[in-house]
């Protein structure tokens, strides 16, 4: 005990009690961090709800997976199919235009050369041709010709079962044969015109593709 009441050795330099050892490990207040609790490192940052990405982060590219587990592989669209080509879109039309010959020149034996008659055989031969391409896709999501060179029909959305109203849709180009004289001429405008635009598209769909709602013929 000195003079005045200080003690030093209760009081040590620094105010804390003398054999009493500092804190460790506590917060500017002396807390102590509770058990299982996890300290953020320095510099760290939790993402927040719908925060926008940073500056120069890459953004995911169309058609593909936000969270990366099904990626589009590249000459695939969005439904996971490989579109035909147009070469073999064509030759499978060459095919159908085969087959089709055969009750077309049965029909065209039955009937004579008369105005009315070959009217009729029009009307006749394109209710044939409609008949074909709706049963078929409808009934199996293909023709004959595109069954031989491995090509398939989806629906608009990527669905396999396509309905006859969406199936007359796209092959109502074919009705241009029932106008007199020139319906094989305007038929054939048309069937050139879809192909300019199945080679301008990225996804080979012709302009009958899109007036049906957005059908497309993939490789099977």
């Amino acid at each position: 005990m000195t003079s005045g009441g200080y003690d030093p050795n209760q009081y040590p330099q620094g105010g804390q009690p003398y054999g009493q050892p500092y804190p460790q490990g506590g917060d500017q207040y002396g807390q102590q961090p509770q058990y299982g609790q996890q300290q953020p490192q320095y510099g760290q940052q939790q993402p927040q709800y719908g925060q926008q990405p940073q500056y120069g982060q890459q953004q995911p590219q169309y058609g593909q997976d936000p969270y990366g587990q099904y990626p589009q592989q590249p000459g695939f669209n969005a439904y996971g199919g490989q579109p035909g080509d147009l070469g073999t879109r064509i030759g499978a039309r060459v095919i159908d235009a085969i087959i089709l010959m055969i009750p077309y020149f049965i029909l065209y034996i039955l009937v004579n050369n008369s105005v009315g008659l070959t009217i009729g055989l029009g009307l006749v031969w394109t209710l044939v041709q409609l008949g074909y391409f709706v049963g078929m896709e409808t009934s199996q999501g293909t023709t004959l010709g595109k069954k031989i060179l491995g090509l398939k029909v989806l629906a608009p959305g990527g669905a396999a079962k396509i309905d006859p109203v969406t199936s007359l849709k796209r092959n109502a180009f074919v009705a241009a044969n029932i106008i007199p004289c020139v319906g094989g001429l305007v038929s054939l405008g048309l069937a050139i015109y879809i192909m300019v635009t199945i080679s301008q598209d990225p996804n080979k769909q012709g302009w009958h593709d899109k007036f049906a709602g957005g059908t497309q013929v993939v490789k099977a």
